[in-house]
């Protein structure tokens, strides 16, 4: 044992070559629908029942359950983003404005993560009224 020489190993951070990475479609969910809101003429996102559920979570205090992904599907194929969004439009802003601003609002967000996006399909599912002036007494 004492003829035993001890010797340090130089060891020198490779990185690995091998493996995969995947993105899951929450991740692209959530990346749209923050794009989405964020466009003029968008009031909310969602179907008809996924609106009326949200709103009575805010009546019971869950404000932000769902609130991240609701409105948008997403899946990769062949490598390649596909997003369905559903949203509802502000009343007197044009539909195909509105779409196309959705679009490559949504597109830019989500090529911003060195992802790729081959399809963003918009459902314009309702439009927002203005409320009319409550009566005064």
């Amino acid at each position: 044992m004492a003829d035993e020489a001890t010797q340090e190993q130089s060891v020198t951070a490779v990185p690995a070559t091998g493996g995969t990475t995947s993105v899951d479609d929450d991740v692209l969910e959530k990346i749209a629908v923050a794009a989405a809101r964020a466009v003029p003429g968008v009031t909310d996102l969602g179907g008809d029942a996924a609106r009326m559920l949200n709103s009575v979570l805010d009546r019971i205090g869950l404000d932000n359950v769902g609130d991240a992904t609701r409105g948008a599907s997403a899946k990769v194929v062949n490598g390649g983003a596909v997003i369905d969004l559903f949203i509802v439009i502000e009343a007197g802003r044009t539909v195909p404005e509105v779409t196309e601003a959705v679009r490559a609002k949504v597109t830019e967000a989500v090529e911003a993560y060195g992802l790729r996006v081959d399809a963003v399909n918009i459902r314009v599912d309702d439009v927002a009224l203005a409320e009319p002036p409550a009566p005064t007494a």
